[in-house]
């Protein structure tokens, strides 16, 4: 057995008082947003009896709200958005709880709407605040070895699991693996996996086999089945292709989702909504550097300023994507698509700068307000690069689940330019999917932040 032990640093050793510490700061919080509040409107700090019960319903019924959607629950294992998404739907619902008993109780018109707008600002600021810093804290801390959860892992024994291949990752995250047992077939391997259990009393116990040792898997349970600690299953399934797909359920089965969008029902209206408002507001912002863009176009070198290709959209349909020409003008063989490469004679001196800055997508926009393009999802290949990569690449028609977008999770990874061997594109084919596959209006945000911060400068021939 493989040790790599040591006497457990201390950790919370119930969660309750930390929920319990947790909320009498919220309340500290939200109680002192409501008197700011009354500060900035009316200038004076002392306030009146409505005003006073107004500001501890609003703050009991947000620290309930937040208790309700597990906001008070650990965050060990998990990124900051997570427990951050159930937070804003703690106040999503607690804002209509309170905004129906005002309606309803008609005490509306007793409270300045300025007041009140304060409050909810400045109260989900400093809430929000209050848990950046702690999570900033506590993920410095663990990755300096504090605040862990020591883990015994039951392994094979050449450690294959991907549990291994993320273990120096794992400290930062508040776990760290100090004893590995790899299984054996001995005859006394199971007992003496019991009393080594016992000894080591790790906070938990993962079992890190493969489905196909089940088997296995029952005998270890069963002889723990007198431990006290917590014992996690994590099955490696990176090699069960079944498995990473989502899991529905239609008619009262269960159901493998192997080629289907993960954005329907609502998911495709957040989408929508997100490309207009964001696309409006982009577009809009770009119509004056669009218009420069075009007449210096139109100065220094012939034909039109605008370039339009067909290329494959949402669910293989064919679309006119826009972009601002950065070639010389010039005709390819019937049906051939010569990519642009490095130095390449065709590219005027303007276009370099515009496919360098990525300037030259900005006319895309229209393309997202038409409902052909999103702002976040796969770029668009041209079609004689869907006939040529779909036979080479498996699942590369997966892409179309979804609308295009001007830029993606491949780009914002560096996966941008000319894609001259079919590893290039296979590799970009993977981002896509991965996108496809773990969609979220929070990753497309992420996605959107990260092209602005860092995205406009690319190696784009």
């Amino acid at each position: 057995m493989n040790s790599h032990y040591r006497s457990p640093p201390s950790i919370f050793a119930e969660r309750y008082p930390v929920a319990f510490g947790a909320g009498v700061v919220d309340f500290l919080l939200l109680f002192g947003a409501g008197h700011l509040a009354y500060w900035l409107r009316f200038q004076q700090w002392e306030m009146s009896e409505w005003y006073l019960l107004a500001t501890l319903l609003f703050s009991l019924t947000i620290i309930l709200c937040q208790a309700t959607t597990q906001s008070y629950g650990s965050w060990r294992g998990q990124a900051f958005t997570r427990p951050l998404a159930r937070l804003i739907w703690a106040w999503i619902g607690a804002l209509l709880i309170l905004a129906v008993i005002a309606i309803g109780a008609k005490l509306a018109h007793y409270f300045s709407r300025y007041w009140m707008g304060y409050t909810v600002t400045v109260g989900l600021l400093a809430v929000v605040s209050f848990r950046l810093i702690v999570f900033f804290i506590l993920s410095r801390l663990r990755a300096k070895g504090k605040n862990q959860k020591n883990i015994v892992a039951i392994c094979d024994a050449e450690e294959k699991h991907n549990i291994f291949v993320l273990k120096d990752s794992l400290p930062a995250q508040g776990y760290s693996i100090r004893h590995t047992i790899p299984v054996s077939d001995d005859a006394h391997f199971l007992v003496e996996l019991s009393q080594t259990v016992a000894k080591l009393t790790p906070h938990e116990v993962w079992i890190c086999l493969p489905l196909s040792e089940g088997d296995k898997i029952k005998e270890i349970l069963h002889v723990l089945r007198h431990q006290t600690i917590e014992i996690r299953f994590i099955p490696d399934m990176s090699d069960l292709s079944l498995l990473n797909h989502r899991i529905t359920q239609i008619a009262g089965m269960y159901a493998i989702d192997i080629s289907c969008s993960p954005m329907d029902g609502s998911a495709r209206w957040v989408k929508r909504t997100e490309d207009l408002v964001l696309g409006s507001l982009f577009f809009l912002m770009s119509l004056p550097l669009c218009l420069l863009i075009y007449i210096a176009i139109k100065l220094t070198s012939p034909g039109p300023a605008l370039f339009k290709q067909r290329r494959t959209g949402f669910n293989g349909k064919t679309f006119k994507v826009y972009k601002f020409r950065s070639m010389e003008v010039h005709n390819e063989e019937s049906g051939e698509v010569t990519q642009a490469t490095a130095n390449d004679p065709r590219v005027t001196r303007l276009g370099a700068f515009l496919r360098k800055t990525s300037l030259d997508e900005l006319p895309q926009f229209y393309n997202v307000l038409q409902g052909r393009m999103s702002i976040v999802g796969p770029r668009p290949h041209a079609l004689a690069h869907n006939e040529q990569y779909k036979d080479l690449i498996e699942s590369y028609m997966k892409r179309h689940k979804v609308k295009p977008g001007i830029t993606g999770w491949a780009q914002v990874n560096g996966l941008r330019g000319e894609t001259d061997t079919i590893e290039k594109m296979q590799r970009r084919v993977e981002f896509d999917l991965w996108y496809i596959n773990n969609w979220s209006l929070w990753l497309d945000l992420k996605i959107i932040v990260l092209t602005i911060f860092k995205g406009f400068i690319n190696n784009k021939p």
